[in-house]
């Protein structure tokens, strides 16, 4: 069977979890889900996972399925502890992200009178400032990749550094992983853009990307090619981790 899309974009959130040790990962979201968990199984056998809503998980279940084995407790109230304490790697979505690295999933439009409500900030002025940070587009293109975001609801770090050490002490916006590319936030920054190409999909060009992205992204020399899932990967996503093909549904195969 030919190796999906969706599979190497599972195999790519799972590298950005790969070295953080033991963490809390919460990943929002059927990919990021499949991903962390892949991480678990292979590279990052310390992750810390939840069942999304109140249990700490011993073991890795399938998406979506029932937590097989409980190791701990953690309502919703206790991840407020978590966040602030900043052993927690967060991949959030994003409706637009911006060259500083802001990020935007509260409303479309003038902040005085959008066009269009999203879900509001909700966590994520926390999650950038105490956390570090990923970002998942399942459809990466010049809506999303803005020159400026409307609204500002994950801190990039121009505006964290505007705000001071308590806004930069646990600041560390790690990675964005999309259906083309994968990308990060070690570009130069200043007037040039601090999110950087690190690599592309198989199939998909450098021109490609460029093309879907609303403001010139930092481009090395030399771009690589997003690496292809294991043997074992493919195995860990197709039997048991997403045995009901659910990554397609956001990738298409």
């Amino acid at each position: 069977m030919e190796i999906t899309r969706a599979e190497v974009c599972a195999a790519a959130v799972a590298d950005a979890f790969a070295e953080d040790g033991e963490i809390f990962a919460s990943p929002m979201g059927t990919m990021p889900m499949l991903g962390v968990r892949l991480a678990r199984l292979t590279s990052n056998p310390d992750l810390v996972i939840s069942d999304g809503e109140s249990l700490f998980l011993a073991g890795t279940p399938p998406l979506f399925a029932a937590a097989d084995v409980v190791e701990g407790w953690i309502p919703f109230r206790k991840v407020f502890d978590v966040v602030a304490h900043g052993k927690r790697h967060v991949m959030m979505g994003a409706t637009q992200i911006d060259r500083e690295g802001n990020q935007n999933i509260s409303a479309i439009g003038p902040f005085a009178q959008p066009k269009r409500q999203l879900l509001g900030s909700r966590g994520a002025p926390g999650n950038t400032v105490n956390n570090r940070t990923s970002y998942w587009v399942p459809k990466h293109g010049p809506r999303v990749f803005v020159e400026q975001v409307d609204v500002v609801s994950g801190v990039g770090r121009p505006r964290a550094e505007a705000a001071g050490p308590a806004a930069t002490r646990f600041h560390d916006l790690h990675r964005i992983v999309t259906n083309l590319a994968v990308l990060d936030f070690d570009g130069p920054g200043g007037e040039q853009s601090s999110v950087r190409l690190r690599s592309v999909h198989p199939g998909v060009t450098v021109d490609d990307v460029v093309a879907a992205t609303g403001f010139a992204l930092a481009i090395p020399d030399d771009v690589p090619e997003t690496r292809l899932p294991t043997a074992e990967e493919l195995i860990l996503i197709r039997e048991v981790l997403d045995p009901r093909g659910l990554r397609h549904q956001e990738v298409p195969a």
